[in-house]
């Protein structure tokens, strides 16, 4: 019964925090249960024969009632708290004054008003309404002090009675309001934690997610490789396998000069022999240098910086990727142009996490002139008369010695390409998670997100675009060393 009246009083406000809904229902219940005391402090009065201090109470209930209704009406919580305060003020200063001032058996509920503030409306409303209350005090002392005579308006024979009720319900009061105040206190500490277990699980889920995702976009970043790399792999294997062929041959060859005592010529197929063993050895290592940097790619980074020749590592990702798409799709052709600075040798860098980033900005290099180059022949269809310029796609990859963002000695590595460039009005949103240009199905919009991340905030670098619709995008990876 008793939370059902609270209820009606609290008004719907969704639009409020979880804490200020809390302060109001606080609020409401310590002014249904003051009004429940007040009521107390009634009939108390009644048997007193303390009629100003009935009349009083009946006020000062009326306006807690108005009070309620003003909240319900969305008031401001803590405008209705500390009116509540200045209504509980105002009625215990007139039934302090009419039962004997500073003697009155009233005086201890002073202190209600400021304890029961601070519970429901914070420390400085408490804090300025004891000050209220002590001047009160004071007030009063200083009358008796100079000896004002204080009405006495209830039955002398009823005194003790009198005295023993209001400690009671002062107690009682502050009693029931700080149990109250702990009950919601606990409710509301529960539900933070409900709040921040839900929250904490839906973050673990989150980074579950999140490592998935990555994990998908490095296998898709793999898969664009499969077939460069089996492009790559093949040259190697088939110099390994047509010197062994040659090998076997000159060997049947020497065995045969050996039987005739023809050491000379044994001799010097024997020097072939060792030749094309040294061919077989040096493919046979570029073979094995593609495997483990497929290996590499392919696994998780220990996020230890190697030192790693830069050049090589462009140069080996831009042929995989370029025989990969090729590999997919046999009408792609592209001009490719390196231009390394030799000067740079090795830096030291996650060569994984790098590798990475350089091949998805080639990767989406090699997808942009492929799409202008698809535009162009459509145009060039579509209009047959019309004369069409000529296309080249191209995709140029870059090193040279630069400064980095905090100004130390660094590199800069640039991919260009002369695409149709990225519209401005997506340019701020190019390095957003799971944002795209491509259509639905064609990317994850992982791959730039990721290789930022990996630039600014592993590498302590910087990544940045230059682009005009149109004529082409560059993006340009600096690198301290």
């Amino acid at each position: 019964m008793f939370k059902l009246i609270v209820d009606f009083f609290i008004p719907a406000q969704p639009d409020k925090s979880a804490e200020y809904q809390r302060r109001v229902r606080l609020v409401a219940y310590a002014i249904v249960v003051t009004m429940v005391f007040a009521l107390f402090y009634v009939t108390t009065s009644w048997v007193a024969g303390y009629f100003t201090g009935l009349y009083i109470m009946l006020g000062s209930w009326i306006g807690y009632l108005i009070l309620l209704f003003l909240l319900k009406q969305g008031l401001d919580v803590f405008k209705v708290a500390n009116i509540f305060g200045l209504i509980g003020i105002i009625s215990i200063y007139g039934s302090i004054y009419f039962s004997g001032g500073f003697e009155s058996p009233v005086l201890p509920w002073l202190a209600s008003t400021p304890i029961v503030l601070l519970l429901i409306a914070g420390k400085k409303s408490g804090y300025f309404w004891a000050f209220v209350a002590v001047l009160i005090v004071l007030n009063f002392g200083l009358m008796d002090y100079l000896g004002f005579q204080f009405p006495k308006q209830y039955y002398e024979s009823k005194e003790d009675y009198f005295t023993l009720s209001c400690q009671t319900g002062l107690v009682l009061i502050i009693f029931f309001i700080s149990i109250v105040f702990e009950n919601l206190r606990v409710k509301a500490f529960n539900e933070v934690t409900q709040q921040k277990n839900a929250l904490e699980t839906t973050l673990s889920e989150l980074k579950a997610t999140q490592k998935q995702l990555i994990q998908s976009e490095k296998m898709a970043s793999l898969g664009e490789l499969t077939a460069g790399i089996a492009h790559e792999i093949q040259n190697p294997l088939n110099f390994v396998n047509n010197f062994s062929e040659v090998n076997t041959e000159l060997i049947d060859e020497m065995q045969l000069e050996l039987d005739q005592g023809n050491l000379i010529e044994a001799k010097a197929i024997s020097n072939d022999i060792k030749e094309n063993e040294q061919k077989i050895t040096h493919h046979g290592k570029r073979a094995d240098a593609i495997v483990k940097g497929m290996l590499q790619h392919s696994r998780i980074s220990n996020g230890q910086k190697e030192s790693t020749d830069i050049n090589a590592l462009a140069g080996e990702y831009l042929r995989l990727a370029y025989h990969g798409l090729r590999a997919k799709d046999k009408l792609f052709n592209a001009t490719l142009i390196t231009e390394f600075d030799d000067s740079i040798g090795n830096i030291n860098i996650i060569p994984q996490d790098i590798g990475r980033v350089i091949l998805n900005l080639i990767t989406n290099a090699f997808y942009a002139v492929n799409e202008k180059n698809a535009s162009t022949l459509r145009q060039a269809q579509s209009n047959p008369s019309s004369a069409t310029p000529k296309y080249e796609p191209t995709v140029t990859v870059s090193t040279i010695s630069s400064k980095s963002p905090s100004g130390d000695l660094g590199v800069k590595i640039s991919v260009k390409d002369n695409g149709p460039g990225i519209p401005a009005k997506v340019l701020d949103k190019i390095f957003q998670p799971f944002f795209t240009t491509k259509p639905t199905g064609e990317g994850t919009g992982l791959g730039l997100s990721m290789s930022y991340e990996i630039v600014t905030k592993v590498h302590g670098g910087e990544l940045k675009v230059e682009t005009k619709e149109g004529d082409g995008s560059e993006f340009t990876i600096i690198l301290p060393v």
